[in-house]
């Protein structure tokens, strides 16, 4: 290719192209063999292994961590490991996704011959349904002929792209089946921003979550303050005679305070006496969204209409919740 950026920007244009027709290619030739195939894995207690050779290997691995992370116990299992003892991985209740653009690699015959014999459900994806993984396949995902991007038709491009598109088609369909929630979700998520967003305010709790700093109404105006300072989260809850909420005194309410006559004062005369409160069954997203939202540090966590907890945003913001 000349160093020419006009030239070489062609170029990427093409490929893109090529995927693009690839992908529109598979699409109007994905028929109810994927169903078929979504009933297979739904049908089977144990786990979906996926495995594959080479390029269809690392796509295979991609493939295996969606399912996994949106409902379909899954994991990915290298062809030649399972010649060398893995096929052990491969239990009678399990079903096999296999993936091979040619469905003719040599390292997967071992694990498809112990499939036929030990009566394990095949699903196989490639473009040749006539290649021994197509005949050898419970189901046939088959993948459309198409060019690959690469000069040579050597390096697999467009066929990967196909296959990923194809597990992830699998994926969703399988995650619309079983009814695989957000929540759910965020079970399967917990670390990362998304995930963390997905949690109740409950589990951001834990199971002992730190008591609340609280003050009843008739508290002096140095009580509220020496509340606040040894609650470090720069607001206490303030409490009627029967422990439900009144009201809430932050750092705020303080400051605004000194403007006028400290004597006297109490926590009642100081709170606010219509706080933003959340439930511990909401999501942190919600909680997140209700602070950014009313512009507040600190945000009540009630339930039966005590105080359970009290969230700061710069905690969140610590923790990773908050960017």
């Amino acid at each position: 290719m000349p160093d020419d950026p006009a030239a070489m920007i062609a170029r990427a244009r093409e490929v893109t192209r090529l995927n693009i027709q690839a992908l529109q290619a598979l699409e109007a030739t994905i028929d109810d063999s994927l169903a078929r195939a979504v009933d297979i894995v739904l049908s089977r207690p144990g786990y979906l292994v996926v495995t594959g050779m080479g390029k269809s290997g690392h796509i295979g691995g991609k493939i295996a961590a969606t399912l996994a992370s949106t409902g379909t116990n899954s994991f990915f299992v290298h062809p030649a490991e399972m010649s060398h003892g893995d096929l052990g991985m491969l239990r009678k209740d399990v079903t096999l996704l296999a993936i091979s653009n040619s469905g003719e690699s040599r390292e997967l015959r071992d694990p498809l011959i112990y499939c036929q014999r030990e009566g394990i459900p095949v699903i196989g994806i490639t473009q040749r349904p006539n290649s021994f993984l197509g005949r050898s396949s419970a189901v046939c995902l088959t993948l459309p002929s198409a060019p690959e991007a690469c000069p040579n038709g050597l390096a697999p491009t467009t066929s990967t792209l196909m296959t990923l598109a194809m597990g992830d088609a699998l994926a969703m369909v399988l995650m619309d089946r079983r009814g695989f929630t957000a929540e759910d979700f965020g079970l399967h998520h917990p670390g990362g921003k998304l995930g963390m967003s997905l949690q109740s305010v409950r589990d951001w709790m834990g199971d002992r979550p730190p008591t609340p700093a609280v003050i009843p109404t008739t508290a002096t105006f140095a009580e509220v303050v020496s509340a606040i300072t040894e609650g470090r989260k720069g607001a206490v809850a303030v409490l009627n005679a029967d422990g439900t909420l009144a009201g809430i005194v932050t750092d705020g309410d303080v400051r605004r305070a000194f403007a006028r006559d400290l004597s006297g004062l109490t926590a009642a005369d100081v709170m606010s006496a219509s706080p933003k409160v959340i439930g511990p069954d909401a999501r942190m997203s919600d909680a997140i969204d209700l602070m950014t939202q009313n512009r507040i540090a600190t945000l009540l966590v009630v339930e039966d209409d005590r105080p359970l907890a009290i969230v700061h945003i710069a905690e969140l913001m610590q923790a990773g919740y908050v960017g």
